[in-house]
């Protein structure tokens, strides 16, 4: 990953960047950045998306229920700003 980051020249944030294991079977490996190994984590928000380690989307869904719907034609067929699919 570091190789492929310089590359490209990408810098990583090492304090920034976790493991999440996917999977029943996964082995659950510890990766390295460099000297640092990256520590492990059940779960992780990507693009807004809250993401866990066997992709149970119960909290996501929970959370999407609570924020308020509002008609589209209410809002003139125009989506507010940070609302586009």
């Amino acid at each position: 990953m570091e190789k492929q980051a310089d590359r490209n020249l990408v810098k990583f944030s090492k304090e920034k960047c976790k493991v999440l294991h996917l999977g029943r079977n996964n082995p659950r490996y510890q990766y390295m950045l460099g000297s640092d190994q990256l520590e492990s984590s059940f779960a992780e928000k990507a693009l807004g998306v809250l993401l866990d380690d066997e992709l149970i989307m119960n909290q996501e869904c929970a959370l999407a229920a609570k924020k308020p719907v509002i008609p589209w034609a209410a809002l003139g067929g125009v989506l507010p700003a940070g609302q586009g699919w």
